[in-house]
């Protein structure tokens, strides 16, 4: 779906965050009188490289312009980052302050962020210095805060694409079919949390109990990567980390997770826009350069060595809004760039299958195509290569959307599907009922293609998909219809 739906704002009051811990501990300034506190932390690590964060705090006087300076070690060389202008000579870093953060008051604080190549171990850096000033910096890793682990029970399968189907190690064809949780999106982006509702193990099994296979999790770009403009306790190394827990969680139940990238960053105000805010707050029509690549290089790091995690790689392009010319908007989706009607910079399906498979991962990855991921009739033309031959194709149906019937999918979605595996990572309708469901259910069941229903969240079923009105699993109308069918498939 485009946007949660208007009631989302009202749960935030009820929302729960997972308590969560950082995947490398942060080097905290301990000192009496510190001039400055820098945090310094590997949120995200592989073969060749990781992710790495810093949080400045300034304790003197406020500073109108800064500059942060720190040696890397062990051949580590920085090759991107975000919230300062990030360089590097020989061994020392520098981030500079971009023009809309530069100020820096007296016990205020910045957040930057960078990826960066590795030949060796990842060794913290030992000093800081803001302007000149070196910040006390304690060398000893303090202990992550422990967190509720996940049950003992099920694994999830590792899944590769075999043909067009999917296919666990054993080479079982398999099916995913489930359902979306929505919150990881909007919450962090919001101020709210990081969840929408309970996450913990009752929660997941309630799902479970629905004979679902599958669960879609929709992420956010800034939320992930801990741009300054989220709250330090909802985004970053807590975020990931909670996503962690989450994908955890959903295997250790038997179920398959796939995380998505749902919102993210880049102005867009052209035709069907969701917002005019350049920050992660709504759908845009395709992900951006600036901060896309790096955002999924450092999922796939995260879950490489996890082959049951799936990756979904953007919600619901439509480059297609933004330009009359369906060659234009195939082209955009592929290759990224500059495409017509957008102001950012794009990064194409092409570009961000690059970034995964760049870190060494070898996870399923799907694609969804355009008109919110309602069109695939040229996706096998303009599909990504994938040299790990591990690529699906993703579609989006609701009763209200333009292909919604037998004859466009025979016509368009057959012909993917017997190239790809093909995933309806969404199906819903807004009829509080589940006769259009029912009717996209069995046409993908007789293929033996997969699908996951919008979405397991207590929102008002009138006013969006709502498949529960209560998170141990009870259904609302339009839910029924899922949870009687995946519970008849297998009994």
């Amino acid at each position: 779906m485009r946007h949660p739906p208007r009631s989302v704002l009202l749960a935030a009051a009820g929302a729960v965050a997972l308590a969560s811990s950082v995947l490398v501990p942060a080097v905290s300034a301990q000192a009496a009188t510190p001039a400055c506190t820098v945090e310094y932390a590997v949120t995200s690590q592989w073969d060749s490289g990781f992710q790495g964060s810093v949080r400045i705090t300034n304790n003197k006087a406020a500073l109108d312009g800064w500059k942060l300076t720190f040696d890397l070690a062990g051949g580590q060389k920085v090759t991107q980052g975000w919230n300062a202008e990030w360089s590097q000579s020989g061994t020392t870093v520098t981030a500079a302050n971009e023009s809309w953060n530069g100020t820096l008051g007296a016990g205020a604080s910045v957040s930057a962020g960078f990826l960066a190549s590795s030949s060796g171990g990842n060794t913290a850096p030992a000093v800081f210095k803001l302007n000149g000033t070196t910040c006390n910096v304690d060398s000893e890793p303090t202990d992550p805060p422990p967190t509720d682990p996940p049950p003992a029970g099920g694994t999830a399968p590792a899944l590769h694409v075999s043909g067009n189907k999917f296919a666990d190690a054993g080479g079982t064809t398999r099916r995913l079919l489930g359902v979306n949780r929505s919150g990881g999106e909007f919450m962090c982006v919001q101020g709210y949390g990081i969840w929408d509702g309970p996450v913990d193990d009752a929660a997941i099994k309630a799902i479970a109990d629905w004979k679902a296979n599958a669960v879609r999790i929709p992420l956010n770009e800034e939320c992930w990567l801990g741009l300054s403009n989220i709250k330090p306790e909802y985004g970053g190394a807590d975020y990931i980390a909670a996503v962690k827990d989450l994908v955890a969680r959903v295997e250790a139940h038997g179920m398959t997770p796939i995380v998505e990238l749902h919102w993210s960053y880049g102005q867009y105000t052209g035709n069907s826009a969701g917002c005019s805010d350049v920050h992660a707050t709504c759908q845009k029509p395709m992900p951006d350069m600036q901060y896309t690549p790096a955002f999924w290089a450092s999922v796939a790091s995260t879950f490489k060595d996890d082959r049951a995690t799936v990756f979904d790689l953007f919600n619901e392009p439509y480059p297609d809004r933004a330009t009359s010319s369906t060659a234009d908007a195939w082209k955009c989706w592929r290759d990224g760039g500059t495409c017509p009607g957008i102001s950012y910079e794009v990064a194409g399906m092409q570009d961000l299958v690059d970034s995964i498979r760049a870190t060494g991962a070898k996870n399923v990855i799907m694609a969804g195509g355009l008109a919110y991921a309602n069109d695939l009739s040229q996706w096998n033309t303009y599909r990504p290569t994938d040299p790990a031959g591990n690529l699906a194709a993703a579609y989006h149906v609701y009763n209200f959307n333009t292909c919604s019937n037998e004859s466009c999918w025979n016509s368009t979605l057959a012909p993917v599907a017997a190239q790809v595996p093909l995933v309806a990572g969404e199906i819903g309708e807004n009829t509080c009922a589940h006769g259009f469901t029912d009717q996209v259910m069995k046409w993908f069941d007789d293929r033996n293609l997969s699908y996951l229903g919008w979405t397991w969240n207590t929102w008002d079923c009138s006013s969006g998909p709502s498949l529960i009105s209560a998170y141990d699993g009870t259904p609302t109308a339009y839910g029924i219809g899922l949870r009687d069918h995946l519970r008849a498939l297998n009994p």
